[in-house]
């Protein structure tokens, strides 16, 4: 049975889908859409550049932080197979934790994948607008983009790994207090067996323990750098917003050239001849 094919582009549907998967896969700022439409812009001397280069820079920062919260989550892994051998306290509450930091990462993912193929797309509106209506039509670029909505999702979800994290690290806190406390009671005993003065402080907290929070502490400084990246983008999209409510020069250069050609017919017309009195 044929494919069924794409009405705008020729291309089959599973064609489509490879070539948006391909796009949200490749680098913000390497996609084809969005250096054309900064080509544009640039070239145009828009006053709205710095703010699209804004969210582009943004979001390109959101990519390269959650790549580096997936290495920490793939250090999480290994950190619990090594244990798998042994009996430590902490096992059971690590793998918990890799299971639920699993889940946020790739829900971040999906988040990001999202906010990335609808910008991708404003940027395809936007140049295609240009192309049949000038350099007019991005007046008001912010238009274009419908991504309000992504990044408010993106910087809450990173809320909600953020509390996680920080009970997480709590959690291990805990134990590890708890399991050397424990340690010190059992010591004392045989302490006080043999005559010994009493142990009157547990010890810091293990090696172990540290390396087993260090993983989730790293995820946290992650998920606080993809807020920040998000919150930034929803400043830059304001100011976008903000940018077309006033009026553009383009526009304003229009009403100079019509009021400059309505002074020239004015001149150029001929004058009407004075009335004159019939003679007596």
């Amino acid at each position: 049975m044929p494919r069924a094919k794409n009405a705008d582009t020729g291309k089959t549907a599973a064609d489509k889908a490879t070539a948006d998967k391909n796009a949200t896969n490749t680098p913000i700022a390497e996609n084809e859409q969005v250096q054309e439409l900064y080509n544009i812009l640039k070239d145009n001397n828009s006053p709205g550049l710095g703010d699209f280069l804004s969210i582009v820079k943004q979001i390109g920062a959101m990519e390269a932080h959650l790549q580096h919260a997936t290495n920490e989550l793939a250090a999480m892994r290994t950190q619990l197979n090594e244990m798998e051998a042994s009996n430590h306290p902490i096992r059971n509450t690590l793998q918990k934790a890799v299971i639920a930091m699993q889940a946020q990462v790739l829900e971040m993912r999906d988040k990001l994948s999202e906010l990335k193929e609808q910008f991708i797309e404003g940027c395809k509106n936007a140049v295609q607008s240009f192309k049949e209506k000038g350099i007019a039509a991005l007046d008001n670029v912010a238009r274009f983009f419908k991504i309000k909505p992504a990044l408010e999702s993106l910087r809450d979800g990173c809320d909600k790994g953020i509390a996680y994290d920080n009970r997480n690290i709590a959690r291990f806190e805990n134990i590890s207090t708890e399991y050397h406390e424990a340690g010190r009671h059992l010591k004392n005993i045989g302490r006080a067996i043999i005559g010994k003065e009493p142990i009157q402080e547990a010890k810091p907290m293990g090696k172990l323990a540290k390396a087993l929070i260090a993983p989730i502490k790293a995820d946290r400084k992650c998920l606080t750098a993809i807020k920040g990246c998000a919150e930034k983008a929803i400043g830059s999209l304001a100011r976008l917003e903000e940018r077309a409510e006033k009026p553009s020069i383009s526009a304003d250069l229009k009403k100079f050239n019509e009021k400059v050609a309505q002074a020239q017919k004015e001149v150029a017309a001929p004058e009407k001849p004075a009335p004159t009195h019939a003679a007596r």
